[in-house]
């Protein structure tokens, strides 16, 4: 929707209805909506501050020279990263106790990221960035002081 200013609507008002009294009572309960959105505003609670986390698949238990896949979440800042994947489960919980997670229930964490509804895992405060598995790869974490070519 666009926005307009006040005094923009006022002067439009103004010279298109001829009743001063009518314009007034518009512009007044045009100002107390604008207030009444401003006290909204005022009341919201701060936005949660979040840190990224990768949940890895790692079913064999060894990361060395595998092709490694997982998901990208965030969570708020305080809290440790070792909770996502329980955060994840409790969420596919939940979506497996609605008509449609009875019809089709998620078994694995792959499935809950996919199927599950975002409103489920802001309930539980995580948040899902990518819904199917990423590869992530390993590195040595230095820089190598000659050029590699």
């Amino acid at each position: 929707m666009a926005k307009i200013d006040v005094e923009t609507l006022k002067f439009i008002l103004q010279r298109n209805e001829p009743d001063i009294r009518k314009v007034n009572d518009i512009m007044n309960e045009v100002e107390m909506e604008l207030k009444a959105e401003e006290e909204e505003k005022a009341n919201r609670p701060p936005p949660i501050k979040k840190q990224f986390s990768i949940i890895l698949s790692d079913p064999e238990g060894e990361l060395s020279e595998k092709d490694l896949t997982g998901w990208v979440v965030q969570l708020p800042e305080d809290d440790s990263v070792t909770a996502a994947p329980e955060r994840i489960i409790k969420a596919a919980y939940e979506f497996n106790s609605t008509p449609k997670g009875r019809r089709m229930p998620v078994q694995t964490i792959g499935e809950a990221c996919e199927v599950v509804t975002a409103k489920l895992f802001k309930e539980q405060n995580v948040w899902i960035k990518t819904k199917i598995p990423v590869l992530a790869v390993t590195c040595a974490n230095k820089i190598p002081t000659e050029k590699v070519e």
